[in-house]
Parts: structure tokens; C-alpha cells; sequence
């Protein structure tokens, strides 16, 4: 049976924490880091076997006592704790949580109008599974030369960072700009966990060994993401883009490139002018 995103989560942290960590003797040399599931199962009270069923996504029912007993166990907090008490609540549940019919996804004729509001800024409409519905002029003048949009209009940065060869050439802060596709879809997993065709996807990309160490379910709310893309463009030089995400009621979120606010070294970058200027 495969593992649901609570056991990914159990066995995830587990292998994380050392015996330093929860008052323990290291005991030495282990054949795997982490606890063992044995000292895991002792601290909070149910046995070896059943928490192997739960790590397994054999056992798919933990009460809420169990669930607070393998959060004090494993040094839950905050945002981490809220998001493994979530996580069993679906815990085999994922088909009937929302997003689980995979629709096709459309531009509405609603965000089509913001995203030519915002020209002359870059602007561009990503869905559940971040594909790219949607951009304006702006947005497909800078990204077209990065190899963003393939030959047949599709467009997915997640897919590009991690697979095209060219975003290692183009992004100077690739491994930061990595981590933030990486959470991005993470999230987008958490919100929408029972859409077949993004677990498709993610588990794709969980061939590439960059994404997989990348793919930590048990850090969410951890340490913030970049939000600025910093390029070595091919036709405007080295240029940092900070951006912004703006999510709509649709499923579908407007993500904004804010060029005018970048220091670049090309004298020829206006993509977003002076409006002042030219009024």
C-alpha cells in the first residue's frame, strides 16, 4: 500500500531527529539516521508494530490522542504540528478531498482582463498543478528567450527548474529559486490532495534527484522561501526579479514579475515604464 502524506510525514521526521535531540544516548553506530521506530514508539506510548502500520499507510485511523502523543514525540511545534494534525485527519482520505476531480483547467475571461491591465508589467496566471494558463505580452517578451514557454505555448517554471537544462544557465540563484518551485508545489499538494494528475506530476519529478531532496512534506512553515528570481538573461543581462503570488477564488493564482523595482546592468531593460513619464 502506498504511503499517504501522514506516513511520508512520520517516517520523514523520524529519520530527521537524533537521540541527542529527544534526551537519548546515541547508543552508537546506526545503520540509518534517525530514531528507530522502537524509541519513536516508546516516547509516545503505542507499540512498534501499530506505528509501522501508520508509517506504512497500512493503519489509516490514528485517534487525536495517538496523533498529540507522535507529535510530542517528535518535537512537533507550531506550524509543523498544526500541519501533521491535518495530514491525519486526510490520512487515507485523499480521494474525497477537494480537488480530486482533476478538472481541465481554463483561463477565465475574468483573469484573461487582469492580466492585460498589468501590461505593461510581466504578469502570468498559474493553476492547481502550476502550469502556465495564461500570460501577457510582457511576461512572454522577457520569458521566451529563457526557454520558458516550449515551442507548443506550454509553460510550467516547476517543470523548467528542475528539467531544462537551460534554467541552470539563466538563474543565478538556481538552488534558492529551486527550493521555492519545490514549496510551491507542496502547497499546492496540501491544498489540492486528491488531484491525480499533480501527484502524477510530482511523483515525475521526484525522479529528478535535485527535486527529491528538495521534497521535504514534514518542513512545512519552516524556513521562508526566495522571492526574487535572479536571472543571467540573454538579451537583458543580469537581472532580479523580485515577484508576487495573488490567489484567486478559481483555483488559479495571477503571479506578477516586478521589474520596474530590479537594478539591472542593461541600459536597454524597459519592460515596465515610467508611467509618470509618459503621462
Amino acid at each position: 500500500m502506498a504511503r499517504n502524506g501522514f506516513a511520508e510525514f512520520l517516517v520523514a521526521r523520524r529519520g530527521e531527529l537524533r537521540p541527542a535531540d529527544v534526551g537519548m544516548p546515541d547508543g552508537g553506530r546506526r545503520r540509518t539516521p534517525g530514531l528507530r521506530r522502537e524509541e519513536v514508539a516508546v516516547r509516545a506510548g503505542v507499540s512498534a508494530d501499530y506505528l509501522a502500520r501508520l508509517e506504512q499507510g497500512r493503519d489509516t485511523n490514528p485517534s487525536v490522542a495517538v496523533v498529540d502523543a507522535l507529535a510530542d514525540a517528535l518535537l512537533l511545534e507550531g506550524a509543523q504540528r498544526h500541519h501533521f494534525g491535518v495530514l491525519a485527519l486526510a490520512s487515507g482520505n485523499e480521494s474525497r478531498c477537494p480537488g480530486s476531480e482533476s478538472p481541465t483547467e481554463q483561463l477565465g475571461e475574468t483573469i484573461r482582463a487582469v492580466l492585460d491591465a498589468l501590461q505593461p508589467t510581466p504578469a502570468f496566471v498559474i493553476g492547481r498543478r502550476l502550469n502556465v494558463l495564461g500570460w501577457n505580452h510582457a511576461w512572454a517578451d522577457f520569458a521566451t528567450p529563457l526557454g520558458l514557454i516550449g515551442e507548443h505555448g506550454e509553460a510550467n517554471p516547476v517543470w523548467y527548474t528542475f528539467t531544462d537544462p537551460r534554467a541552470r544557465r539563466t538563474l543565478r540563484n538556481w538552488s534558492a529559486a529551486a527550493d521555492t518551485m519545490a514549496t510551491a508545489l507542496l502547497r499546492a499538494k496540501l491544498r489540492w490532495p486528491g488531484d491525480e494528475e499533480l501527484l502524477g506530476m510530482i511523483d515525475a519529478l521526484k525522479r529528478e534527484p535535485e527535486f527529491l531532496e528538495r521534497w521535504k512534506p514534514h518542513r512545512v512553515g519552516g524556513e521562508p522561501v526566495s522571492s526574487v528570481l535572479e536571472f543571467d538573461h540573454p538579451v537583458y543581462g543580469e537581472v532580479d526579479v523580485p515577484f508576487e503570488t495573488m490567489t484567486t477564488d478559481r483555483d488559479q493564482s495571477v503571479v506578477v514579475w516586478l521589474l520596474d523595482q530590479t537594478a539591472t546592468r542593461s541600459q536597454g531593460l524597459r519592460l515596465v515604464h515610467n508611467r509618470a513619464a509618459n503621462e
